[in-house]
Parts: C-alpha cells; structure tokens; sequence
C-alpha cells in the first residue's frame, strides 16, 4: 500500500503549516483564547478561507474542493501542531460534512456556499449529559406542530456555539427518529450559557425551551421523514479521525518543545539531555507518537467506511491508540519540563491540557477499548 501523499496533498500540508508559522504564532494563541466566546478571529477564520481549507469538504457544486479524509488528516495534524483555537472542526468538518451527507440541494447551496468563504460558521449541538456512553442516546425532542417542529432539551460542552451563526440540534422525533435541525443562534427559545474548557475552547450549555422552527429547517428530502442515525455515525467518525490526526500534531510539537529543553536545561554542570534516564524516557515518547501517527493513518482511510460495525471498530482501535499515546507523551513532557512544566507562561502546558481534552473527546479510552473488546468476543 503506498503511504505516499500526492502532489496536490504535499502542497495543501505545506501552504497549511507556512500560513500558521506566519500568521498562528503562540502569542496569538494566547490572544484567541482571552476573545470573548462570542468572538471569533476573523482575520485567521478568512485566512483558512483564501487557504481553500473551509472548502476543503464542501462538494463542487457548491463551489467546494469535493475533498478526502486524507485531506483533512492532513490539515487538522498542522492544527495540532499550531494548537489553534478556531472552529474548524466544528464548521468545517462536522457541520459541513452532516449538510453534505444530509442536505437538500437547496439546503447545500445555502448552507455550504458561504461556509466555504468563511462568511458563516455552524456548530454542531448533538452532545447530551445521557450520550455520553451512548452517542445516539438523544433526549431532546422534536414534536410535530402544524407545519413545523417545537424543540424542548439541553445540550452539553457545545464547541463555539457562541460564535456559530447557526447550529446544527440533533432531537428525537415524535417517530423516534433522529432528526437535524439547522436553527439560527440567535432563534427565540434558545438559550446558551458559555465557559472556557480546560483547553481554553470555547463551549456553551445549550436549551432549547418551545424553539419553534419551520419543516424546512429539518435536513433532508422535503418529507422530512428521513433517520439521521447513520449519517451522524458516520460524521462522528470523520471528526474523530480528525483529533487523531490533531493529537499527532500536537505531539510532535510538545516532543520537539521538550527535546529543546533537554538540551538547554543543565544540571550538576551538563546539559540534562545528556541523562539516560531521561533519554529513555524521550525514546519511548517517540514511539507512542509514531505508533499514533499510524493509527491516525488508519483512522482516516477506515472513517468513511460503509460497513458501520468494521467502520467502529477500526476508529476504537485508533482512538485507544492515540488516547493512551495522548496521556503519556503529555504527561513525560510536563515531568521532563519540571515545575516550568504546568506554568502558563510555557506553551508545553497548553498542549498537555489539549491532549487531555482529546484523550476524552468522542469517547475517552476506556469507553473505546470496551467497544473493540465487544468486538472480538
């Protein structure tokens, strides 16, 4: 099997990760995340669009670039590298690619067209408190009024909704199936309450109390009867070998960041890279990240599958790898960086804390080491 990027994949790497060494310094980093929630970075969200990177999912005939899982594996590792704070994965993964797979061909054209200019960004509320070990396991409603729907519930750690133009709410239908509804932020009976997570991301809680919203609102065919069920998996799959891919990202830059240290830091008159100890330890930091980068290759070749249980399995496979190599490459590196480890002044602080935020985002390990378990028996 050729491992070998294409000419087109080596040059959308490339512009990727010169665009943040120019534009995504740390400091800025640390700017994006003192914004308001409410606030996004424009000059860094239009900068994605003139890149291609918010088009990157979006069909052609929506003016996109009709892009891959390898593509996206591609651009997310550079976002991990530069631990951006913007919404990609929320808009332009996610969102995009549930509107692609769901839409109508108006609902596409008015939703994709300007998310790949980056006029609009869209989140997606599906997380609740009773799917967290069940992600189908939706509580929210949707119930039939005339022509439209009323949503009653509460979604949980929804990423950027403050700074989403629209939000993508998934609810049970009174056919108990699952519906999408592309609902405006700022639609009477919505309601959000906003914090930074641990990672310095944006969330919000999210109610929906009597929210009335028109059929058209729902994505699919004009019925309106469609079960999102299979779409959702799919995407959520998708998004989940994009934080494969970001941890990678992330992990080459905190190894590189403590190899540096290493060998600047001295100790009893030498440098402390020159300890064996503390050799081995950067060693075995080395091979949990290259056996998460091939889980990541893994992840995006398999998360578009059509078999949905061999789909699951390889993208639990992946995610135990890349969860396990999240916590120890991120915990070695905080320890070989010392007390200066855990400051806020120290990037290192902010990649362990991502790390760990990606070591429990889609399932943490455990839950995925249970599911391919389940599998083998």
């Amino acid at each position: 099997m050729d491992f070998g990027l294409s000419d087109e994949q080596q040059m959308l790497q490339d512009a990727t990760r010169r665009f943040l060494l120019k534009e995504y310094p740390f400091d800025t980093r640390r700017r994006d995340a003192s914004l308001p929630a409410e606030e996004l970075n424009r000059t860094i969200w239009h900068g994605f669009a003139e890149l291609g990177l918010l088009a990157l999912l979006v069909p052609e005939e929506q003016g996109g670039l009709n892009g891959n899982s390898i593509d996206t594996m591609l651009v997310m590792a550079e976002m991990g590298r530069a631990l951006t704070l913007e919404p990609y994965l929320s808009s332009a993964i996610l969102s995009t690619k549930l509107i692609a797979l769901l839409g109508t061909t108006s609902q596409r054209d008015y939703f994709l067209a300007p998310l790949a200019t980056g006029e609009r960004s869209i989140g997606i509320a599906h997380e609740e408190i009773s799917s967290r070990f069940d992600r189908m396991a939706i509580q929210t409603t949707a119930s039939q009024q005339g022509e439209g729907y009323v949503l009653n519930g509460h979604k949980s750690v929804v990423p950027h909704a403050a700074s989403a133009d629209y939000l993508l709410i998934t609810a049970r239908c009174t056919d108990s199936k699952l519906g999408v509804f592309a609902v405006p932020r700022a639609a009477q009976g919505l309601r959000l309450v906003t914090y930074k997570t641990v990672d310095s991301t944006p969330a919000s809680e999210v109610w929906l109390q009597q929210l009335a919203v028109p059929a058209s609102a729902r994505l699919g065919d004009a019925s309106g009867r469609g079960d999102a069920t299979a779409a959702l998996e799919q995407v959520m799959d998708i998004g989940l070998a994009a934080i494969c891919a970001e941890a990678v990202g992330a992990m080459d830059s905190l190894l590189a960041a403590t190899v540096d240290y290493v060998k600047n830091r001295r100790q009893f008159g030498v440098a402390i890279g020159r300890f064996q100890a503390l050799q081995h330890r950067m060693a075995e930091m080395v091979l949990q990240i290259e056996q998460a980068r091939s889980m990541s290759f893994l992840a995006a070749m398999r998360c578009e599958e059509s078999d949905a249980v061999q789909r699951h399995a390889a993208m639990s496979a992946a995610k135990v790898v890349i969860g396990q190599a999240c916590r120890f490459v991120g915990q070695q590196a905080v320890q070989l960086h010392g007390g200066m480890g855990v400051s806020d002044e120290l990037g290192v602080s902010h990649y362990f804390k991502r790390l760990m935020a990606i070591e429990l985002q889609f399932g943490n390990t455990e839950q995925h080491l249970e599911y391919y378990a389940d599998q083998l028996m």
